[in-house]
């Protein structure tokens, strides 16, 4: 089968445009200061189209602001990079060259790299000879892997809790990852769409294996017994939308077969998964309906 794309472009778009307050103020607070936060407004993509390469790109953001204290409006370019690109700096400067042609205001340039490599990536794009410079064109960025990611646990910030799955971790680290995210999601007691947003984007990027959520589970339970009991809600409630998800999956799958022996066999694989994951027999009958002694025999 083959890997099902991810749509990165969409997904930090979403996140952004939800957060974009906290973003600013989580990695730009120098620039959060000078930004009237209550004049937001996102304008349409901009698509360009550069005829040496043949390519079309896309600008991922504009956000219309202005300055605290100004009547004037500025535009926030916020790129999102998912690849390393040995000319970015020049699609940056020619992005901000066409925005300004066709808006004629101040544009603040942000470039976020998302690659899973570590690379050492340039803010600017320098076009000078001996006696003259001509071009020095700077861009904002944030290189995600390189980021500490123990040094944003303590921020309540959605837009942390999100990217922590994009920073420096290594794979022995994942569990951990994760029930800090958890522990974030639940301080920061959002409502229910944006935590569904930030639970996905997470997820799309550090998923664990069957091993590894148990033993987030146990570490889970050794915690201070509040807020043990809070992380636990909230794992608990995403699996069972999952389980949910695939039992309707085994339904739909099976109505499509025309056969009951379809839908069976789409709750009896969700319940195979549930009993690896540790749950217990009669929470499976809830949720999946089956009866108690078929689940017993599974669990064999």
């Amino acid at each position: 089968m083959a890997k099902q794309r991810i749509d990165h472009d969409r997904l930090f778009k979403e996140l952004l445009s939800t957060f974009f307050e906290e973003f600013l103020l989580l990695f730009f607070p120098n620039v959060y200061e000078h930004i009237d936060v209550h004049h937001l407004s996102f304008l349409t993509e901009e698509l360009f189209t550069d005829v040496t390469a043949g390519e079309k790109h896309r600008v991922d953001l504009l956000v219309e602001t202005k300055m605290k204290g100004e009547e004037g409006l500025i535009i926030v370019h916020v790129e999102h990079q998912s690849y390393a690109q040995q000319t970015f700096p020049e699609r940056m400067f020619l992005y901000f060259s066409r925005l300004f042609q066709k808006y004629r205001r101040r544009i603040l340039p942000i470039a976020i790299f998302s690659y899973d490599e570590h690379h050492d990536e340039p803010s600017s794009l320098v076009v000078q000879f001996p006696f003259l410079t001509v071009l020095d064109f700077r861009f904002l960025t944030v290189e995600l892997r390189k980021l500490p990611w123990r040094a944003y646990i303590r921020h309540d910030n959605p837009v942390a809790a999100a990217l922590l799955s994009k920073m420096g971790y290594n794979e022995k680290e994942k569990v951990e990852v994760k029930k800090e995210f958890l522990r974030m999601l639940v301080r920061l007691e959002l409502d229910e769409a944006k935590q569904r947003l930030l639970f996905g984007f997470f997820e799309t990027y550090l998923r664990l294996s069957e091993e590894e959520e148990a033993k987030l589970r146990n570490e889970v339970s050794q915690m201070e017994t509040k807020e043990a009991k809070q992380v636990m809600e909230l794992i608990v409630s995403y699996e069972q939308r999952g389980m949910e998800k695939g039992i309707q999956q085994g339904v739909k799958q099976g109505m499509k077969q025309g056969r009951q022996k379809g839908i069976e066999e789409g709750k009896l694989d969700v319940v195979k998964r549930m009993l690896a994951k540790g749950y217990d027999v009669d929470t499976i009958h809830e949720l999946t309906g089956l009866p108690v002694e078929k689940i017993e025999r599974v669990k064999g």
